[in-house]
């Protein structure tokens, strides 16, 4: 196993390419080992409960390095 892929794959970064919007789901999808589509699908779901999910996006729009 290559070491570098491998950390490479456990840090949180928006990537380059895979971005619909900011790139936060590819990002954590990438980071959990999910595909960016299925991130974006949970994303859109959890959006139909009451809760700070929108807010949460933006934050880490923010925080979140790009590649």
């Amino acid at each position: 196993m290559n070491v570098s892929r491998a950390a490479k794959t456990r840090t949180l970064t928006r990537p380059r390419h895979n971005r619909m919007i900011a790139g936060v789901c590819a990002g954590l999808g990438q980071r959990f080992g999910l595909g960016a589509g299925t991130v974006r699908l949970l994303f859109v779901l959890s959006c139909l409960l009451p809760g700070p999910q929108f807010i949460a996006y933006l934050i880490l729009w923010a925080v979140m390095p790009s590649e």
